[in-house]
């Protein structure tokens, strides 16, 4: 089951030339809901004592519908998948009346530890981050 914790209402200010939400905006609203699953799952304030930061390294959306000032969006955030010292959310953006997705991305990350390396995905890092879920 899909969870949303981030509903945002599309305001003027969201809106381009056309009416429309603009392409970068979606970007805010996948942070807004990455921020909000990951402090709902870790404890990002222990991770900072350690010197431990999420990183995002890349990013890949698909916009599969225009949005119009007055809809109502819901944003949902899940694990794809663990690499040695990267791993990739799978984020969704849905109408929240139709549930019909508008947009998807793809978000490659690293957890750089206080000497501002990578870490690698394993062990209690590895456990941390599979509360995330699977989409």
């Amino acid at each position: 089951m899909t969870e949303y914790l981030t509903e945002i209402k599309v305001r003027g200010y969201h809106a381009d030339f056309y009416g429309h939400v603009n392409n970068a905006r979606y970007l805010e609203f996948f942070e807004e809901d990455r921020w909000a699953q990951l402090e709902s799952k870790i404890d990002l304030q222990r991770w900072a004592n350690s010197g431990r930061i999420f990183l995002v390294v890349n990013i890949n959306v698909n916009y599969r519908k225009a949005v119009g000032v007055g809809e109502t969006l819901l944003v949902s955030t899940a694990l794809e998948r663990v690499g040695n010292k990267s791993a990739v959310l799978r984020q969704e953006i849905v109408l929240k009346q139709t549930k019909e997705c508008v947009a998807d991305a793809l978000v490659t990350f690293v957890v750089r530890d206080g000497s501002g390396k990578a870490m690698v995905m394993a062990g209690e890092l590895h456990e941390e981050l599979s509360k995330l879920g699977k989409p």
